[in-house]
């Protein structure tokens, strides 16, 4: 594309949120990326990861939950919320996240985090 040439609706890149607003909130296969860098597409059929199927409110709260390092303290005095509703609202996310295993897949000492 010149410099002159208006992109096209295919060539003009939108957010995450936009695409959840379009599907409203349906599950999707991405069937086609295009790396940026390199401008490469590549095509197939792709599950996007579970943390993507979250609404955008609960990517942020779990974007911030990260950030804080998993204190409920600082994600209390972030949101101004009480602990139980932190609390009942990680425990939702945390149901639509059934990816998450809380028994461990491998032992210890074969686990890429160390023991």
């Amino acid at each position: 594309m010149s410099k002159n040439q208006v992109p096209t609706r295919s060539e003009t890149s939108h957010t995450w949120s936009e695409l959840a607003q379009l599907t409203h909130g349906d599950s999707i296969l991405i069937e086609r990326v295009r790396i940026s860098r390199t401008g490469i597409a590549i095509e197939g059929s792709f599950e996007p990861p579970p943390l993507a199927a979250l609404s955008e409110e609960d990517q942020v709260f779990v974007a911030a939950f990260v950030r804080a390092h998993g204190s409920i303290k600082e994600m209390e005095r972030f949101f101004g919320v009480s602990y139980p509703t932190i609390k009942n609202r990680l425990n939702r996310i945390g149901e639509q996240l059934k990816f998450v295993s809380i028994h461990p897949l491998v032992s210890s000492s074969d686990s890429p985090f160390g023991s």
